[in-house]
């Protein structure tokens, strides 16, 4: 939505394509093609100037055997099963990507591919995330995401009750839904974290916004190995620093706007946390790298890159 909005901004034709339905009427800045038939797949091809791809997608591909186009994927999540091996189909689509140019959205995904490829970090949206000066923030720790195991809700529950060990009791929001959501309600009673603990369900627009801006740490202690990390670029808009997993590329979203730990290690992420909550001044010297380190995951700034690549895709020069 970001790229395709922004490449049309600046005087492109876009036609996006998509398997995904709509019940209302399109109201986009671009064409989107809904479902295609084989032709209308095969005459947008045809009509563009370059074939990108938001990930490989082997059952799109085909007009490419057909009509030779200059073909971009951007990767932006790990070609390989949940366990890290490789199904015939990764295999397949780690072949033909030699004859692709290839986005990366962070340096770990580019480093998991078999072919070099430009690494541009994700945006985000600048234009709703952002600080609310009128907003006080007096709320400690804040958790959004999905709750099931992997994004890493249960590790967080479980480094509060150790915090209340240390003498540390802090406010903890968890914002989302998900099949762990009455299991860590029920776990959150049993430890005695219910006057430090609330569950606030699904939150967006400027609902979240606002919601954000009342806390001073974004936790992100995802188990996976995440390949990038949009929530922490949100959480750093609003004024929250972030403690986050090191593996895969949420250390990139992250940057110097807050610190790691090694994923799925409790202690570590208990660790990080004290520091910070006994600590207010490292808050506000990490906060102090937030501007800089928002200004390359910009919607427009993102979308320069993207189109530097596809115009070299266009021309032979990537």
């Amino acid at each position: 939505m970001l790229l395709a909005t922004e490449f049309t901004k600046r005087g492109h034709e876009v036609v996006v394509v998509t398997e995904t339905r709509n019940q209302q009427r399109d109201d986009f800045p671009f064409e989107v093609l809904r479902r295609p038939k084989p032709r209308q797949m095969l005459e947008a091809v045809r009509w563009s100037d370059v074939f990108f791809q938001n990930n490989i997608s082997l059952r799109t591909l085909w007009p490419l055997a057909l009509v030779r186009k200059p073909w971009v994927v951007r990767h932006a999540t790990w070609i390989r099963r949940m366990d890290g091996s490789l199904a015939w189909q990764d295999r397949l689509k780690r072949y033909v990507l030699r004859f692709s140019v290839g986005i990366s959205n962070s340096r770990a995904t580019a480093d998991d591919l078999p072919v070099q490829t430009v690494v541009i970090e994700n945006s985000y949206r600048d234009g709703q995330f952002r600080l609310l000066p009128d907003v006080r923030r007096d709320q400690d720790i804040v958790f959004l995401g999905r709750l099931v195991s992997d994004k890493g809700p249960a590790l967080l529950l479980e480094s509060l009750r150790h915090l209340r060990t240390r003498g540390l009791t802090p406010s903890a929001t968890f914002v989302g839904e998900g099949p762990e959501s009455g299991p860590l309600q029920g776990r959150a009673s049993d430890w005695g974290l219910e006057d430090q603990v609330k569950f606030v369900g699904q939150k967006s627009g400027e609902e979240l916004v606002r919601l954000l801006n009342q806390h001073r740490i974004l936790a992100v202690p995802s188990v996976w190995h995440e390949p990038f990390g949009i929530v922490a670029l949100e959480g750093i808009a609003t004024g929250c620093v972030v403690v986050g997993s090191e593996g895969g590329g949420l250390k990139d979203a992250i940057g110097a706007c807050g610190v790691t730990f090694r994923n799925g290690d409790m202690d570590g992420l208990t660790d990080a946390l004290e520091s910070l909550l006994r600590s207010p001044e490292r808050i506000g010297e990490l906060r102090n790298s937030a501007s800089t380190h928002l200004a390359s995951h910009t919607a427009e700034y993102v979308a320069s890159r993207y189109l530097e690549v596809l115009a070299g895709a266009v021309d032979g020069r990537s």
